[in-house]
């Protein structure tokens, strides 16, 4: 009988333990995705104009940002105003201008917006990251009376820290040096989760 006792008593415990730590899965909060790209051009006010430009010479381009917490990457994003299978996207870091993760989106309609899922790309807090495209097609986005904007823009959990540009091959990926602040050229996003 003490035997049973013993048994019912460990058996009562481990269902315990069970159920509480499934309570904490439960509890665990999962942070919605977002799309920076539409704060920014609203804060910049740069989606006032748009150009289609195709087939202009082939750069690097794309905006800094710095996380304002932990998260990751999820998903990139383009819309270009052409086809263009072997589209790169590229994640730089800022501070040392090397390249963390490149990835090939296939645009097989041109100004249709393309979504990639990705492994995920760990990002932390406050870290400058850049993030660019390779192509010879972009939107160009403006103000109408083509004013500069004014950088930092809050995007949500991002901040949007400037816009630059590189003349490059296809062959090639240089991290853009050329800052402008009267436009911005893409389209070329990401969806970001924060993780804690």
């Amino acid at each position: 009988m003490k035997a049973l006792k013993t048994i019912l008593t460990v058996l009562l415990i481990t269902i315990s333990t069970v159920s509480c730590s499934s309570d904490d899965d439960k509890d665990a909060v999962k942070y919605n995705e977002e799309n920076p790209l539409d704060a920014y051009m609203a804060g910049s006010g740069f989606s006032q104009k748009a150009v289609d430009v195709k087939n202009s010479g082939i750069y690097e381009y794309g905006f800094s940002f710095k996380p304002t917490v932990t998260g990751k990457i999820n998903s990139l994003i383009v819309k270009i105003p052409d086809v263009n299978p072997t589209l790169r996207v590229t994640l730089w870091d800022a501070a040392t201008k090397t390249v963390i993760k490149s990835e090939t989106i296939n645009v097989a309609t041109a100004n249709v917006t393309v979504e990639k899922a990705i492994s995920p790309i760990a990002l932390t807090k406050d870290k400058e990251y850049f993030f660019t495209v390779n192509s010879d097609d972009w939107i160009n986005r403006t103000k109408t009376d083509g004013s500069a904007a004014t950088y930092p823009i809050v995007a949500g959990n991002i901040t949007i820290t400037g816009y630059a540009y590189i003349s490059s091959t296809a062959a090639e990926t240089i991290f853009p040096t050329n800052a402008r602040n009267t436009y911005y050229a893409g389209d070329v996003t990401f969806k970001f989760q924060q993780t804690e």
